[in-house]
């Protein structure tokens, strides 16, 4: 039996309810293309590939993976890639201009930084569904003034639709981690309802006002605006960062990109 490696945030679901609804709001469907992240043992894989045949599957741990491809062997397909998902390039699976669907229990450790490298590929996925620490969906899924509202709100909503579904309680995994979990859909925009005209520097903004999210929006991005600029966006300079929308961020930048 394989040992769950804290270096790799290993929490391994067997919780049979908690991955039939998980399976049920992921509703795949014979024909579409599925990626899992982080397939561990097998236990979302089996049950999507009843469903839909064959998936390609990431995993780090190349320990896993011959007990993995032995399990999934009588249930379908699935071409497994021993690769870390935080480098993998996503647009290689792509057959026939055929878009992705993106699903996983990704570990704690490693969330943020994936979903942030999984946004460079919303272009070619029709939607994700990831288990993740439940402070992570509600800071992704959080609005304008809420607690939880700031840098990552704000970049996943940029590109994303963001719906949290459920939560999932530690003993849902083994081991059981310490904190709940929760499971997230984001469905990429195809047409983005505000876009940045230089993405870049619109990131570089929101990057700066929430690494001094205490301070005026005057005073954390006095690098970027000038006194003058603020009249011209539109934007109260004297507001905290968690007080402006995607929409009035996009709005500064595009007012500073002449």
């Amino acid at each position: 039996m394989h040992s769950p490696r804290k270096r790799f945030g290993q929490h391994f679901l067997h919780d049979k309810q908690i991955i039939q609804r998980l399976v049920d709001v992921i509703a795949p469907l014979a024909g579409q293309h599925l990626v899992e992240i982080g397939p561990g043992q097998g236990a979302l894989t089996v049950p999507v590939l009843k469903k839909i045949g064959a998936l390609d599957a990431i995993e780090l741990d190349k320990d896993l993976i011959p007990a993995l491809t032995q399990r999934c062997a009588t249930h379908g397909a699935v071409v497994v890639h021993q690769a870390d998902a935080l480098k993998f390039d996503f647009s290689q699976l792509v057959r026939e201009s055929e878009p992705l669907r993106v699903i996983g229990n990704l570990p704690y450790n490693i969330s943020t930084p994936l979903i942030f490298h999984l946004l460079e590929y919303a272009a070619i996925i029709t939607d994700m569904h990831f288990m993740l620490q439940k402070e992570v969906v509600e800071r992704m899924a959080a609005n304008i003034g809420n607690g939880h509202y700031g840098r990552l709100s704000i970049m996943v909503q940029y590109h994303c639709q963001v719906s949290s579904l459920f939560d999932v309680p530690p003993e849902a995994f083994y081991p059981p981690p310490k904190v709940y979990s929760s499971i997230v859909r984001l469905i990429p925009y195809h047409t983005l309802p505000h876009t940045a005209k230089n993405y870049e520097h619109f990131a570089n903004i929101v990057r700066e006002a929430f690494n001094h999210r205490r301070k005026t929006l005057r005073n954390c991005l006095k690098l970027f605006v000038q006194d003058e600029d603020w009249q011209k966006a539109g934007i109260d300079s004297t507001l905290r960062p968690e007080q402006i929308s995607v929409a009035e961020y996009v709005q500064l930048s595009n007012s500073l990109q002449l």
